[in-house]
């Protein structure tokens, strides 16, 4: 079963005291291009979580979006910088005698004094969550690869119902084919004897002669017969597992190299109508096999 590499996922895990939540997004990529962003304290964490989505998404950008609410995972406390409290009271009372200045240090005042109290954090307790924030990008994980198998199904619906359409034309030109072979003989003969006005008793071997070189010329049985090839491949291709994408897109590209070769030629009005119609539906098969893991 084909996947598509569009799709979106999303898991959340919610404790008393914080939540844990994962979404992930993924669009079309030529290769497998994992982002993560989170905060900081969980930088360690960054390539087991690759690890985890890459067990489900083999092709595509994929970027993963991890938020931890709350503050039951972190405790803060305050430090106090003593040392810098008395450089600054020396620095008052100096200020202060050299200036003649009156007024007193207060604690109102060294709440104000850049570097004295500062905030830290104690993250002790962000490496018990990794099992948490693994189980639940695993779970993001799995809704992401579940929407793209139903996207892919989409795609394979749609690329099936065109293929058959190319192969029913398929079918229908290689009988037609000979025809054109007849039919060129046929006005051969009628222009011979139009520019002699009928005087002239047409030579069956050099009308054969220029009919053998514009039947080999024109002849297109054997890309008829590689597009008969191509179209089966295509449709076992999408019914088998696993990231199929570059094979398709190979598929593509030489069902498209032999209808140009049909169209040149082609020296008839209806092969190269149906060449326009086989082209008008590869290349919309096309666009959709971009989208394809």
């Amino acid at each position: 079963m084909i996947v598509s590499m569009t799709g979106f996922g999303r898991s959340k895990k919610e404790f008393d005291s914080f939540k844990v939540i994962v979404e992930m997004k993924s669009v079309n990529h030529r290769f497998c291009e994992i982002s993560v962003r989170m905060p900081r304290q969980f930088l360690l964490f960054e390539e087991k979580i690759k690890k985890t989505v890459n067990q489900y998404i083999q092709r595509g950008r994929v970027d993963v979006f991890v938020t931890v609410e709350g503050e039951g995972y972190i405790s803060r406390f305050l430090q106090v910088d003593w040392d810098l409290i008395s450089q600054y009271e020396k620095a008052f009372v100096k200020t202060k005698d050299m200036y003649k200045l009156e007024g007193a240090l207060s604690i109102d005042s060294l709440l104000h004094l850049p570097e004295v109290f500062t905030i830290n954090e104690n993250e002790d307790g962000v490496e018990e969550l990794e099992d948490v924030i693994l189980e639940v990008t695993k779970a993001a994980a799995i809704e992401l690869h579940n929407m793209r198998k139903i996207e892919g199904m989409a795609l394979k619906n749609d690329i099936a119902e065109r293929l058959y359409i190319i192969n029913e034309i398929v079918q229908n030109l290689k009988p037609y084919s000979v025809q054109v072979v007849e039919k060129y003989r046929e006005r051969l003969e009628k222009k011979m004897k139009d520019f002699l006005d009928g005087k002239y008793e047409a030579d069956e071997g050099r009308i054969l002669t220029e009919v053998a070189i514009f039947a080999d010329k024109a002849d297109i049985n054997e890309e008829l017969t590689r597009l008969d090839s191509h179209i089966s491949q295509f449709f076992k291709i999408i019914d088998t597992e696993g990231s199929v994408g570059r094979k398709l897109d190979f598929l593509v590209q030489e069902m498209n190299r032999e209808m140009n070769t049909i169209g040149s030629k082609a020296n008839d009005v209806v092969i190269s109508q149906k060449v326009v119609e086989m082209k008008s539906e590869l290349e919309k098969i096309k666009e959709q096999v971009q989208n394809i893991e």
